[in-house]
């Protein structure tokens, strides 16, 4: 009799574990970027950062609030069963996760799924205006940070069903609706699924104009992030990303650093001129 071939290698284990990389509809979280090869670094400190900061930022009785309520109504069919099973998979676990690193399979690319309480662009909002008042580095492979409120499967019609479920807080209040000068951000990766230039017009579609909301690229109040990885489009409506470096962690740092640099510079200039100036009135007393 032959030898039977071995069937659970570490060849076939590898190959299962790289299968995975999708986002399933309906999911929230956070994509980091960073320098390929420091995928598995990037996650682990991100890991570490955002567990400790959702500690700060949230009180005992949100964190260890299990429920995960999404609307049913705002998934196809599809989306439906695809969320259905992984339910199923979750529950095996002995609880739900605030936090969980999902392999995408993709260089330079992190995904930390998230559960409530934590909202995405509001928690990478924060995070970002502390790095930037504490001049701390708080990370050392984590360079851009994208939130993602929800995501859809990649047909204009999800996306546009998307677009309308996240839009709504920050374009469509019933009540005294300001209108918001924005902008749209699309960033694709292993994705061909919908034409850039369509998703953009569907959005802005559903943005729409009856409150006074207009397009401005260069000064604009909101900008709508995009980001579409195979068949997933997540999406979020984020403020101040020129303000916290299109919240790049790294670059928060760096230009801290340049702004203390420049201030020490300047503090021992005019130190140094102050002598002179006192030695001088000296010599002519």
């Amino acid at each position: 009799m032959g030898k039977r071939k071995s069937g659970g290698g570490s060849h076939d284990k590898s190959k299962r574990f790289r299968a995975g990389g999708f986002i399933d509809p309906g999911t929230s979280g956070i994509f980091a970027t960073c320098n390929r090869g420091r995928e598995q670094q990037c996650r682990k400190e991100l890991m570490n950062l955002f567990a400790e900061k959702a500690e700060q930022y949230y009180d005992e009785t949100e964190l260890n609030d299990d429920s995960d309520e999404e609307n049913e109504e705002n998934l196809s069919i599809e989306d439906k069963i695809r969320r259905e099973v992984q339910e199923i998979q979750d529950k095996k676990d002995t609880r739900s996760e605030l936090l969980k690193p999902i392999d995408l399979d993709c260089e330079c690319l992190v995904f930390i799924k998230t559960r409530k309480p934590i909202t995405p662009e509001t928690f990478v909002e924060r995070l970002c205006q502390e790095c930037k008042g504490s001049q701390a580095k708080t990370t050392r492979y984590t360079q851009r940070l994208t939130p993602i409120t929800f995501s859809a499967s990649s047909t204009i019609e999800e996306i546009k069903k998307l677009a309308r479920r996240v839009l709504e807080p920050h374009f469509h209040q019933k009540e005294s609706q300001k209108p918001y000068k924005y902008a749209i951000q699309v960033t694709r990766r292993n994705f061909n699924a919908v034409p850039k230039d369509d998703i953009i017009r569907a959005i802005a579609e559903c943005v729409g104009r009856d409150h006074g909301h207009r397009v401005d690229l260069k000064q604009y109040d909101k900008l709508i992030l995009v980001e579409c990885y195979k068949s997933n489009v997540g999406m979020s409506v984020v403020n101040d990303y020129l303000t916290y470096e299109k919240f790049n962690l790294q670059q928060i740092f760096e230009k801290g650093m340049e702004k203390e640099e420049k201030e020490e510079k300047e503090q021992k200039e005019e130190k140094e001129q102050k002598e002179v100036k006192d030695e001088k009135e000296v010599k002519e007393e």
